[in-house]
């Protein structure tokens, strides 16, 4: 049996590198919070192959001396923290005092300041378990870190890396959040000597409207809103831009970009009331709370918290979002100022039966289509009721359908079949569409060619920030095929390739299918809608929709006689 020992400290540097250095983005996110820590007000970020070449931050924060320069670069040594209680109300990005210790543990580090008050600058360099001097350095005042060949003495964690441009897109993400957060402060990146982004100091909404785009700032809802010690502020958008996607979905701490099951669910049952099935709402929203009240200290990254009263927590932010997304007060429920104004009897007991009817509706919802010795069991189209339903006539009596609910299921069983014969098959676009995508999704369409075709998709990077869709799957060729590509992507980018191709391909499917469907509103000719119904006869589980809600329903002649009280 082996002895125990003491580990020496550069491999100690290395195991906490594990756990804080997981790529390129983790060292430009603990770099980019040591700037803000430092009150920087404009932040320079250069980066060379994704980062792992080089990660360069230059702020003009307030610097560190010189004698405490080797400090800054051993572990546990920090001047954010001192004591239990300050730990425990910490207001400050970072706290542990580990981050450069650990990036220089397994990377090439060099480190350039100089306070306001210092006459000159310094530097130090570290590369693993060599630590240099600190000497002069020419510089104003500020800090320029810079971090090259990142696990340069560990190959075997440079071998998990992904892409250069996947490792870019997530320093461009990581950049992003940190940026949404500080509108206050200027940023620029450059990525192989090309400008990447470039934001001056602005307000908060032109900030959002910057990297958000401007559909989503003017579709949003503000949301401002104080109350328990707590304040969230930012925006809240429409349900009129929701999507497939949950990536439009920023929450952030006290400035702190965080990811919380708490405050996800809040902000989920807040849009309960306004948003339909799997669409997922867009929101920028910051709470503001007493640093004692929640614990930071959770994950070595930082981004999950723990609230001291999560219950409170919950309460508080889904109020404050229903709020912002109430109606306003002329879409508000009618108040009847006398019983004379209020519906009648016969009126409340119309609609008393579609109530029961809609009961009926819903035990039937997931009931196959019934088989009958009638060849068309779903009957022929009458009319089209709001663009939304068909109505039908069959022997039983009358069919409501659900025409979007219905082509929804009918294109998704077509898409399963083909998918599970080998590929979907593609229809080229007479007129290319193009849209700009970010970093991470471009490398996501470069990298994932194969499956992307298999669904139908051809993808083609057409600029730095664009991404253009060629061919899509001929099923739903004639639909939104830009939407069709970024929530393609954003499967991918959530759950990867394989896992969408395998244990989620129902999910995805039914995203694609809805792409596709026959929108409401759109007005059928009586053959069309006929058209319909014959293929709900011939596809699998067409009683239902891709979400679970009914597509058809069946009112016989009998629940017709009682609606209107025949034979009494």
């Amino acid at each position: 049996m082996r002895p125990i020992r003491v580990l020496p400290e550069l491999l100690v540097s290395q195991i906490a590198a594990g756990e804080v250095v997981e790529r390129p983005a983790s060292v430009l996110k603990e770099l980019l919070e040591n700037s803000l820590d430092a009150g920087a007000t404009a932040i320079h970020v250069t980066l060379d192959e994704g980062g792992v070449r080089r990660i360069q931050v230059e702020d003009d924060g307030e610097g560190i001396a010189q004698a405490d320069l080797r400090l800054a670069l051993a572990r546990h040594a920090t001047s954010k923290i001192s004591s239990l209680e300050d730990l425990e109300g910490v207001a400050t990005m970072g706290f542990r005092g580990e981050a450069l210790a650990a990036i220089a543990s397994v990377a090439r580090l060099r480190l350039v300041t100089r306070t306001r008050e210092a006459a000159h600058g310094a530097e130090i360099r570290a590369e693993g378990a060599t630590l240099g001097e600190a000497a002069p350095a020419a510089r104003a005042p500020g800090t320029t870190v810079a971090v090259e060949d990142l696990y340069f003495n560990t190959p075997a964690r440079r071998k998990f890396l992904k892409s250069e441009p996947t490792e870019f897109g997530h320093c461009d993400d990581v950049l992003r959040r940190i940026a949404l957060a500080r509108p206050q402060i200027a940023f620029s990146l450059r990525h192989n000597g090309r400008a990447s982004r470039h934001l001056r100091a602005q307000s908060a909404d032109e900030r959002a409207a910057a990297l958000l785009g401007q559909e989503f700032v003017q579709q949003a809802l503000s949301v401002a809103a104080g109350g328990a010690g707590m304040r969230l502020t930012g925006l809240a958008g429409s349900p009129q831009i929701a999507s497939a996607r949950a990536d439009g979905q920023y929450f952030f701490v006290n400035g702190r970009f965080v990811r919380d099951r708490v405050l996800a669910h809040a902000a989920r049952e807040a849009y309960a009331e306004v948003l339909h099935g799997d669409r997922q709402p867009a929101y920028l929203l910051n709470l503001e709370i007493d640093p004692r009240a929640v614990d930071v200290n959770v994950h070595p990254a930082k981004i999950e918290v723990r609230f001291r009263d999560s219950r409170a927590v919950h309460q508080f932010v889904r109020h404050a979002l229903e709020r912002a997304l109430a109606p306003s007060a002329a879409e508000a429920p009618v108040a009847y100022a006398s019983v004379s104004q209020a519906p009648s009897l016969q009126s409340s007991f119309v609609l008393a039966q579609p109530a029961r009817a809609y009961q009926a509706f819903m035990a039937a919802a997931t009931a196959p289509v019934p088989v009958s010795d009638d060849a068309e069991p779903l009957g022929h189209a009458l009319a089209q009721l709001h663009g939304i339903y068909i109505l039908a006539q069959n022997a039983a009596g009358l069919v409501l359908v659900d025409m979007h609910a219905a082509h929804e299921r009918i294109t998704m069983e077509r898409l399963k079949l083909a998918l599970d014969s080998g590929e979907v098959a593609r229809q080229s676009l007479l007129v290319p569409a193009v849209f700009a995508a970010e970093p991470l999704d471009i490398a996501l369409a470069e990298e994932n060619r194969e499956p992307l075709e298999r669904l139908g998709l051809e993808l083609e990077v057409s600029g730095p920030n664009t991404l253009t869709v060629r061919a899509a799957p001929a099923l739903l060729a004639s639909g939104d095929v830009v939407s069709l590509a970024k929530d393609v992507l954003g499967e991918i980018r959530e759950h990867g390739a394989s896992a969408m191709l395998s244990a989620r391909q129902n999910e995805l499917l039914a995203t694609m299918a809805c792409h596709a469907a026959v929108r409401a509103h759109r007005v059928l000719s009586v053959p069309e809608m006929n058209a319909l119904l014959r293929d709900m006869e011939r596809t699998e589980r067409s009683g239902s929709c891709n979400h679970g809600r009914p597509t058809w329903y069946q009112l016989t002649l009998a629940d017709l006689d009682r609606l209107f009280l025949r034979g009494r």
